[in-house]
């Protein structure tokens, strides 16, 4: 117990130290614009577009794309529920302010990333099916990972966990629809 502990309480320093570095960070326009819009693709609005689309434009394998990311972003949106509720981890933007960007968060806790798990449970399966699309979709899912961190609504930790929780659900689904 000791060690976890001294591993999480190294994790959340490292965490705190990025957030107050991210936080006094004035960076570019066109930078702030990319990471609001990117969060703003990763409100769910993009993803069912790409649904759509799959299934007008998919071929063959359209059905089982279409199921396979969708059950992937299900099983995640259930698991960062859960996860949120018993870590109660407060959110960037709730300990101090951030310096430019005033985008409320759409819960109250920070632990994991639902936003990232969301985008990479989509991304992954979609670019297993797809592989030309792979490239895009795992750029506009880092993208929307990243701006969550920049904006002040996760820590890095959040972030890594959420992305790396939904790639391993979007590879899990691709396997069981192939």
């Amino acid at each position: 117990m000791a060690v976890a502990r001294a591993v999480w309480g190294y994790i959340e320093n490292r965490d705190h130290r990025l957030m107050r570095r991210l936080h006094k960070w004035r960076p570019p326009r066109w930078f702030r614009w990319w990471m609001i819009a990117a969060t703003r693709l990763g409100d769910g609005w993009l993803w069912y577009a790409v649904g759509a689309l799959l299934l007008i434009f998919g071929g063959p394998s359209r059905y089982a794309a279409f199921a396979s990311s969708g059950v992937a972003a299900g099983a995640g949106i259930m698991l960062f529920v859960a996860l949120k509720k018993a870590s109660r981890r407060k959110r960037p933007c709730h300990l101090e302010p951030h310096c430019w960007a005033m985008i409320l968060p759409p819960d109250q806790f920070s632990f994991p990333s639902g936003h990232s798990i969301t985008a990479f449970a989509i991304a992954v399966p979609i670019g297993l099916f797809y592989p030309e699309l792979r490239v895009p979709l795992l750029f506009t899912a880092a993208s929307v990972a990243t701006s969550r961190i920049i904006l002040g609504m996760h820590f890095l930790s959040d972030v890594l966990a959420g992305s790396a929780l939904g790639a391993a659900l979007g590879y899990a689904s691709f396997c069981l629809f192939t």
